[in-house]
C-alpha cells in the first residue's frame, strides 16, 4: 500500500508544528534510554539490521523496543477515528494512521520470524510510569534468559 501524501494546503502554524516532529531520538525514547541505561541494560538505538529499525533493540537477547506516539500509531483507534475524519484533513490524516498501523503490525511479525521478541510502549505509559516500562522490559529479558537456559539445560544467573 502506497504511503498517503497530503495534496492540500498547509497553514504556517501547521507547517511550524509538524516541521517540529523527529523520527528518531524523541524525548519518550530518550527517557527511556536513559532508564534502561541507568539499570545496566546496554542495548543499541535505531538498529537499521533488522525490520522496521527498533527505537531500542536489546540485540544480546533479541529484544526489538519501540516507543510509539499515540496519535501517529493509533492508540484508541476505534474510538478516535470518527473524530479525526470529521477533522482537519481527515481523510489524509485516516489513511496516515491505519497505514502506520498496519506497518506495525507488519514488522512486528518479520521480527518475530526472526526470533525477535517485540515490545511497544505508549508514549503516555513512558511519560507516567517509567519505572513500570523498566521492569517490562526486564521481565522479557529474564524470560529470554530462562528459555535460553532451559535450551541449553544449564543454571543461569541474571545479568544484562
Amino acid at each position: 500500500m502506497p504511503e498517503p501524501r497530503f495534496h492540500g494546503t498547509v497553514t504556517t502554524k501547521s507547517h511550524r508544528n509538524m516541521s517540529h516532529i523527529r523520527g528518531k531520538d524523541t524525548s519518550i525514547e530518550v527517557a527511556l534510554r536513559k532508564a534502561l541505561w541507568q539499570r545496566g541494560i546496554r542495548y543499541r538505538k535505531n538498529y537499521k539490521k533488522v525490520p522496521g529499525s527498533p527505537d531500542i533493540a536489546i540485540t544480546k537477547y533479541k529484544i526489538a523496543i519501540f516507543c510509539d506516539s499515540e496519535f501517529f500509531h493509533g492508540k484508541d483507534w476505534a474510538e478516535k477515528k470518527s473524530k479525526i475524519e470529521h477533522g482537519s484533513n481527515g481523510d489524509y490524516w485516516v489513511k496516515k494512521i491505519e497505514r502506520n498501523i498496519q506497518r506495525d503490525i507488519e514488522k512486528d511479525k518479520a521480527l518475530e520470524n526472526l526470533g525477535w521478541r517485540v515490545v511497544h510502549f505508549w508514549g503516555k505509559e513512558i511519560t507516567n510510569n517509567i519505572d513500570v516500562c523498566v521492569q517490562t522490559v526486564e521481565e522479557v529479558i529474564f524470560a529470554v534468559k530462562t528459555e535460553q537456559c532451559l535450551l541449553a539445560d544449564e543454571p543461569f544467573e541474571l545479568e544484562y
